[in-house]
């Protein structure tokens, strides 16, 4: 009839280890509830959401092809370019590409000087001239900005008669240390 204090203490100590595993493992949870952080869009996605933009915005743009592309220049000095800003030139054409612009193909011609490490600069002066000489439409041109934190890149599509714009989209870059490495050595060009 009665229990000794030993076979009544048993059942208690299980109970509580029990409700001791519960609280940890709850514990353990509730620091796990944020969600994982999305990656953060790259140079190549954000030049196609540009390129979408663009198009949706004006879908005659496509109309005005074919379309050169020059190399995206520094806002601060605008005969300045740098890795960074031949690459996003070649992304946002093969985006507009693929939104169904025609893009014409310069640096296959003989027809138009490249400056060794600058690409296809396109100053205001040369638009109608160079339009003319590769029969383009358009011409894809874009400016860049470093900030502390962040890349600034503004993207144009203008029309080669006038320089009227076409289309236009704007975005942003985390100044990591691969946007860093790819803006390197702008100053001398």
């Amino acid at each position: 009839m009665f229990m000794s204090l030993r076979s009544l203490c048993a059942p208690i100590r299980v109970m509580m280890l029990l409700f001791a595993m519960l609280v940890l493992t709850g514990c353990s949870t509730l620091g796990n509830n944020a969600q994982p952080e999305e990656p953060k869009p790259d140079l190549s996605q954000l030049a196609h959401q540009a390129a979408q933009q663009m198009v949706a915005n004006n879908p005659d743009l496509t109309r005005y092809s074919p379309m050169i592309a020059a190399t995206f220049v520094s806002i601060d000095n605008l005969s300045q370019s740098s890795t960074f800003g031949r690459i996003s030139s070649e992304t946002m054409a093969s985006a507009l590409a693929q939104q169904g612009m025609q893009v014409r193909e310069v640096k296959m011609r003989d027809s138009m000087f490249i400056e060794e490490s600058v690409g296809e600069l396109i100053l205001s002066r040369q638009v109608q001239r160079l339009s003319a000489q590769h029969n383009a439409r358009s011409i894809l041109m874009g400016t860049y900005a470093q900030g502390q934190d962040y890349l600034y890149v503004s993207a144009r599509v203008v029309r080669a008669g006038d320089a009227m714009v076409l289309g236009s989209a704007d975005f942003q870059l985390p100044l990591d240390n691969n946007i860093r490495s790819l803006l390197e050595g702008q100053g001398g060009w």
